[in-house]
């Protein structure tokens, strides 16, 4: 050191600016050297220095890092990796006030004591070490700095109304996870800075609290070297640490340094307490404000002149005792422990025989213990690297790689990766040892690229577990006061920022299940803040929308696409619906009025379109008296009604009324009086909602497939259902109303009390097999009776001579169900046809996708829907008119009978599809009529006996009645 070299001491409390005045001194000078307390700090400063010299003039020297340029002039380092005499120009060691430090205060004093600069030399640290550094260090002048900004105690203060921009600092791994999940949940997250971290590791987490992604830092008492931070507020979730021995207190000047990181430059900040930290003394808190505390009295100090003729000896040096008064030996430190147990080895004892071995065995011991397992399995690794080098002068390249092998791998939890981490340390520390491998660069990049592959798998598994970066995102917009702007995809999905926060079902919003707690409230409070401009826009597009988008559920919902926007409720008519729009109270009254508005409009449309004749017929002035009554019938039963209900309204109705009636299309059938367009699929759907609606059911049954002639009665249909749904229910299954029309008007020409068959077409009019058609015809008021007989063989009319084949005798009747039955009675007093009562062609009511009912013949008694054919895969079976096999050379065959007043009576008991009825076994011929009885359908006129003949069955309401009695009269 020449006469001109001058040694500074800087001190002051934190935020004062002596690690940048350092920085400026040093690079004052050609050359320079400046030690740091921690490996985050120096990666810190090496970079800030770099960006101002480049990076061919500085290096990087700490216990994992080795970044040595060809021509540096500027010594970046860990105080414990500085370069002994370098002789260069400028020499700094910051927060020197470690020279009390129980663990490590051993190797600042040495540096206090021993390391200069040949020109200038500065000692930052606290004003507690003025007296010690006056009394040991000869000629040191010092120089003293004011804080910058204003450091306040703020008491005692929740997690969960803990400010922005603060630190809430903990001192063991478990202590600071828990904080920062507890801040994940509260306030969207933190980030999570430890000594233990990697620099690669530390720079990522502290990059998510510097660039606003997180308003919370959790750190151990790392922060307190000197890391600049804009923290404004540091709370203690604790004010006792382990030191590696002992639960002891943090001393006043210990938190000082904790809590002097609020606030930085000009800011002011505050410092507290927090979680279950008791709340400061007063007289500690106040010391910390004024910066006043208890002068070090003692420094920890260990013997730099060692003796290496043996590890006894070099033990020995290691243990003296100092001689001045301001100095006290260090405790055993774990490279002193490694060398006492190593030392017992004999094999080590052996090897270390001469002053390089205990050299090299000193350089092995003071491997740090980074894995923390044990002290033994740290001796054992230390043992096989002194053997490795004492024998070969090198660490086998085989060996390390299966070292490193073993831990590259960036998979498991925070916890794996952080040992894995711990472990690549030791193997880096390794490969940074000038001469203990055989291919320094290539280890130094192999160990460096593990552990950033590590660094950079923890960073992702801690902003993972820690930061909520959708809350914290959101919460950071909703404080700028900035507008935000919701996306919302095909799917319904919304994002905000960038941040899914939930769905969007039409105009109600449904917030992602996952939130809870406050993360909720910020993502309801963000999306809803968002989503207002996106509710105008969505319900103007939705308005200006075709009816095609539109349309009902048949529980009476109401959908646009695949979201649910309403739902139908009865109104004051049937036939006028109300609406109520599924819209969230935060898009607004317009939105909503919107909404219903056009919802109304479509289902009155939609009434208006499938329901033109009945509506039309409402309409209709012409219509008076019991027409007009009757229409009102009609229009309270959607355009369908069972004959039975209204007999006596029907037999009122002269020709005129029913033909201003069947003008609108109603038809007046044997079993139903109906408007024939609105069976059709679309009416039938729509009418079964709107009679759910009036009827107030809580579950709307739905319509049966479209183009079905007979469908199964089934249980629990409410009463009305199958006659709202165009069936009537006759026994275990419920036929279509004009296919049942279009039966009745075959039945009429069969001798319904002598008794008759089956026909083909009656078979496949239905569908049925012939034991289900026989069911039927029991619901319908008929005596079936089941027989079998011999086959008729059928006869080849192109073989000339062919013949019958001979049947052999029998008891049962033999009768081909191609023969023409007898003339006989019919169930109910049928209608003459008669121009009006023509239904309109099935081209005139296109309705794609639907079953048409077609025009009827012109020659049956009431105009029928042609049958549509049935699919093959829909055909049970046996169906007609194929008839059951009973054996080789019989076939069953049915008997049909009208069972008169008691038939109908066990038909109509059954309800509407309520309860089944099975085919009645027949015991006899046609039963006889009784006196005065009706038939089923109260509309037609009193009879004896059974039906009457044709000759007598003419309606006096037919049109043509006058004029055919007039005929009669003359002849």
């Amino acid at each position: 050191m020449t006469e001109r070299s001058r040694i500074t001491a800087v001190l002051g409390p934190t935020n004062t600016g002596k690690t940048h005045y350092a920085i400026e001194r040093m690079l004052g000078y050609r050359t320079g050297v400046i030690g740091l307390p921690l490996r985050l700090l120096a990666r810190e400063v090496y970079d800030r220095i770099k960006a101002v010299r480049g990076p061919s003039v500085v290096a990087l020297v700490t216990g994992e890092e080795r970044i040595v340029p060809e021509r540096t002039q500027y010594w970046v380092c860990t105080v414990e990796a500085m370069p002994e005499a370098m002789g260069a120009d400028f020499l700094a060691v910051d927060e020197i006030q470690l020279c009390a430090d129980p663990e490590r205060g051993h190797v600042f004093t040495d540096r206090l004591l021993r390391a200069r600069g040949t020109q200038e030399t500065l000692f930052l640290g606290s004003d507690t070490m003025r007296g010690a550094i006056a009394a040991l260090v000869p000629g040191v002048q010092f120089m003293r700095r004011e804080r910058l900004s204003e450091l306040s105690y703020s008491g005692s203060r929740k997690i969960s109304r803990m400010p922005a921009r603060s630190a809430i600092v903990g001192f063991s791994v478990d202590n600071v996870y828990a904080i920062a999940e507890l801040l994940r949940r509260q306030k969207g997250g933190a980030a999570v800075v430890m000594g233990a971290l990697s620099p690669r590791t530390r720079n990522a987490q502290v990059e998510l609290y510097q660039n606003g992604e997180v308003d919370h830092l959790v750190a151990t008492d790392a922060i307190g070297m000197g890391l600049n931070l804009d923290i404004d507020h540091v709370a203690f979730s604790a004010t006792s640490k382990f030191d590696g021995r002992r639960m002891r207190p943090l001393a006043p000047n210990e938190l000082a340094q904790i809590a002097g990181r609020a606030g930085r430059g000009m800011s002011h900040g505050s410092f507290g307490v927090t979680g279950e930290a008791r709340p400061l003394d007063e007289g500690v808190a106040q010391a910390i404000m004024d910066h006043r505390f208890t002068p070090i009295r003692k420094l920890n100090w260990r013997n730099a002149a060692l003796d290496f003729r043996s590890p006894d000896a070099l033990i020995n040096s290691l243990e003296i005792a100092p001689e001045d008064e301001w100095l006290m030996r260090a405790r055993g430190a774990d490279d002193l422990g490694a060398l006492k147990s190593l030392s017992d080895v004999g094999e080590v004892r052996a090897r270390a025989s001469d002053g390089n071995s205990v050299k090299l065995l000193w350089d092995v011991c003071r491997v740090p213990d980074f894995r923390g397992i044990s002290h033994a399995e740290h001796a054992s690794l230390l043992e096989q690297i002194f053997r490795f080098l004492h024998e070969h002068g090198r660490v086998p390249d085989d060996w390390l790689a299966r070292q490193v092998k073993r831990i590259d791998r960036t998979d498991g939890d925070i916890d794996a990766l952080s040992k894995r981490l711990a472990y690549v340390r030791t193997w880096t520390y390794v490969a940074q040892r000038r001469d203990w491998v055989q291919d320094e660069s290539h280890w130094r990049e192999a160990t460096r690229a593990v552990e950033d592959r590590l660094s950079d798998a923890l960073h992702m598994c801690l902003t993972q577990r820690f930061v909520d970066r959708r809350t914290s995102v959101l919460l950071r917009r909703l404080k700028q006061k900035e507008a935000m702007v919701a996306q919302v995809n095909d799917k319904g999905e919304v994002t905000v920022e960038d941040q899914f926060v939930g769905r969007l079902n039409g105009f109600r919003f449904s917030m992602d299940q996952n939130a809870s707690g406050q993360e909720a409230k910020t993502l309801m409070q963000a999306s809803l803040q968002a989503l207002a401009p996106e509710f105008h826009l969505r319900a103007d597009r939705f308005y200006n929308a075709p009816d095609t988008e539109i349309d009902f559920t048949e529980q009476g919902g109401l959908m646009w696409g695949d979201s649910a926007v309403g739902k139908l409720v009865s109104g004051d008519d049937p036939m006028k619906p109300r609406v109520v729009a599924f819209v969230d109270e935060e898009a607004g009254d317009e939105v909503a009025q919107k909404v219903q508005r056009r919802l109304q409009h479509f289902i009155d449309r939609k009434i208006a379109a499938n329901f033109e004749p009945l509506l039309g017929m409402q309409r209709d002035e012409t219509l008076t008296g019991l027409a007009r009554g009757f229409a009102f019938r009609l229009v309270e039963g959607f355009g369908i009604v069972p004959r039975q209900d209204v007999a006596q309204e029907v037999k009122a109705l002269d020709q005129d009324a029913r033909s201003l009636l069947r003008k609108h299309g109603v038809r007046f059938g044997q079993f139903t009086i109906f408007l024939p367009l609105l069976l059709k699929p679309a009416p039938t759907r729509l009418r079964l909602v709107l009679w759910s609606l009036a009827a107030g059911h809580q579950e709307f049954p739905e319509a049966p497939p479209a183009g079905l002639v007979t469908v199964m009665t089934g249980q629990g249909n409410p009463d009305g259902y199958h006659t709202m749904a165009g069936y009537r229910a006759a026994g275990e299954r419920a036929i279509r109303i004009d296919m049942l029309e279009r039966l009745a008007d075959m039945l009429r020409g069969e001798d319904s009390r002598g008794g008759f068959e089956a026909k083909p077409d009656m078979l496949s009019i239905t569908g049925m097999t012939l034991e289900q058609f026989a069911d039927l015809m029991n619901g319908l008021g008929y005596r079936a009776e089941r027989s079998e007989r011999r086959k008729v063989r059928a006869v080849d009319a192109t073989i000339p001579g062919a013949e019958a084949a001979e049947t052999p005798e029998s008891d049962a009747p033999i009768m081909d169900i191609s023969d023409a039955a007898p003339a006989g009675a019919i169930t109910e007093q049928p209608e003459a046809v008669e121009p009006g009562d023509i239904a309109p062609p099935v081209d005139a009511m296109p309705d794609v996708g639907e079953a048409p009912i077609a025009a009827e013949p012109a020659e049956t008694a009431e105009v029928e829907a042609e049958i549509p054919e049935i699919p093959e895969h829909e055909i049970p079976v046996g169906t007609a008119p194929d008839a059951e096999v009973a054996g080789p050379e019989t076939e069953v065959f049915y008997t049909f009978t009208w069972a008169g007043n008691r038939g109908r009576r066990q038909a109509d008991a059954k309800g509407d599809g309520q309860r089944r009825n099975r085919p009645a076994k027949a015991k006899g011929g046609a039963p006889k009529g009784k006196k005065g009885s009706k038939p089923a359908d109260q509309g037609a006129r009193r009879y004896e006996g059974g039906p009457p003949k044709k000759a007598d069955r003419i309606d006096p309401d037919n049109p043509f009645a006058a004029a055919l009695m007039g005929l009669k009269t003359k002849g």
